[in-house]
């Protein structure tokens, strides 16, 4: 599958800005900047890979801009990153 760059998402309060790119590695890198990262920073890195995961997206590089974002939005916009990096149109 080939991975191009991709985001989704703002950097406004309750939000999260999703990029994907390429990985160099092959696995899934995630890379987050939280404002909630002590508290949630596992929570949402594992919504992250479990997002991508079910997606069968792997050989990826995310980089991460939360603010304060729920799981839901977690995964609506790693969702649409994903589709726009492969796409793959998942809402068929």
């Amino acid at each position: 599958m080939e991975i191009k760059n991709a985001s989704a998402g703002t950097l406004e309060s309750g939000d999260i800005f999703v990029q994907i790119g390429p990985s160099t590695t092959g696995g899934v890198t995630i890379d987050l900047d939280s404002t909630v990262a002590l508290q949630f920073g596992d929570q949402i890195k594992r919504v992250i890979a479990d997002t991508l995961q079910e997606l069968n997206v792997t050989g990826v590089e995310v980089k991460a801009t939360d603010k304060g974002a729920l799981d839901c939005t977690i995964r609506a916009r790693v969702t649409a990153a994903a589709v726009r990096a492969t796409g793959v149109d998942v809402w068929k």
